[in-house]
């Protein structure tokens, strides 16, 4: 089993949704796969569909994003998605 999942997936949402684990409410969201190689924030390093995240498995929660190569948009939030 390995140390960490291997995919989540992120949902982009505007900063002011309550809901923001919400799919419905989401302007984008994108698989992502884990690379094996860790962050500039130390946590695992995830990529896919043009996202490029660092995210701290044990609280699901997204350190550090680039989104096409740039930083996420101001007004933007990247959550992840809730486990089915």
């Amino acid at each position: 089993m390995p140390a960490h999942p291997t995919r989540f997936e992120i949902l982009l949402v505007p900063a002011h949704i309550e809901t923001r684990g919400n799919a419905t409410g989401a302007v984008r969201s994108a698989v992502v796969e884990a690379t094996g190689e860790r962050g500039e924030t130390g946590y695992p390093r995830y990529a896919g569909h043009g996202l490029v995240a660092d995210i701290d498995p044990q609280t699901r929660t997204v350190e550090a994003l680039l989104v096409d190569g740039v930083e996420l948009d101001y007004g933007l939030t990247a959550v992840i998605a809730p486990e089915e």
